[in-house]
């Protein structure tokens, strides 16, 4: 089985509503980030009738955990209305409260639509393969083709991050969420040191993501490519704002994303 269905495929705990997360590896390592934001999702997703996709995702990082060891998400029926639905997520390892999230789920209405892409900034076949901004030891990168061409610099900085997962994949679009919520999350918070010509990779800084949000506005395909093109907007007090597109090889944009991290001075 693929490392990557594998991480996500999360299984029923011993309480009710509760979901285990298996371990990312290697132990002694910590965790990446994405595991936490896509197994919350993977969690609450099994607590939600099928016909009400996630519309929106929040999620805080509190501690870090452990790669090699399972995580547990403990899921609270926040809200069920006639089209819309609310969970929060926990995850734990032992009696560690990791991360807490909020998702909103809710079925597809008739509406206004917007939000694609006339042209593409770059053919990411013609691109080298660079692997992700940094180390990701937790991550299957056997299984990842990642491409990363950034432009400008300063206040101009533009990360564009192409990724495409290579094992087979069945037509699942609840799956090809959970894989481009992984992906999407690693270096993310780079661009903010990057404005100022740093990087998460030279750790001059401490760095790491403090809080995720996602918007779903439509199906991606993970198997596909796709282009996560972030820019960082403001930074201050030590911690940075990234904002970013997910942007399907058709132009579509499937997702609006946001984090902050901390980008604070080692002393």
């Amino acid at each position: 089985m693929s490392k990557l269905l594998k991480l996500l495929d999360v299984r029923p705990g011993q309480g009710a509503d509760s979901w285990i997360g298996p371990a990312s590896g290697p132990a002694g390592k910590r965790a990446y980030g994405g595991q936490f934001v896509a197994q919350s999702l993977a969690a609450a997703i099994r607590t939600v009738d099928a016909d009400r996709p996630a519309t929106n995702m929040h999620l805080q990082f509190l501690r870090g955990g452990e790669a090699g060891d399972d995580v547990e998400y403990s899921v609270t029926r926040v809200f069920d209305g006639r089209t819309a639905a609310a969970r929060r997520v926990d995850s734990f390892q032992g009696d560690r409260l990791l991360t807490t999230a909020t998702v909103s789920f809710a079925t597809e209405l008739p509406g206004p639509e917007h939000g694609r892409r006339p042209r593409l900034p770059q053919d990411p076949d013609g691109l080298p393969r660079t692997g992700p901004a940094g180390p990701a030891p937790s991550m299957p990168l056997d299984e990842l083709d990642i491409r990363i061409a950034d432009s400008g610099s300063g206040d101009e900085f533009v990360r564009r991050f192409w990724w495409r997962a290579t094992p087979s994949l069945p037509d699942d679009a609840l799956l090809h969420t959970l894989l481009a919520v992984y992906v999407c999350d690693v270096y993310m918070i780079d661009p903010a040191l990057q404005v100022h010509g740093h990087s998460m990779r030279a750790r001059t800084h401490r760095s790491g993501t403090t809080d995720s949000s996602i918007w779903f506005h439509r199906s991606v395909r993970a198997d596909e490519w796709n282009l996560l093109e972030t820019v960082s907007p403001a930074a201050a007090r030590g911690r940075g704002v990234v904002t970013g597109s997910l942007i399907r090889a058709d132009g579509v944009i499937a997702a609006t994303l946001a984090q902050e991290g901390l980008i604070a001075e080692r002393t």
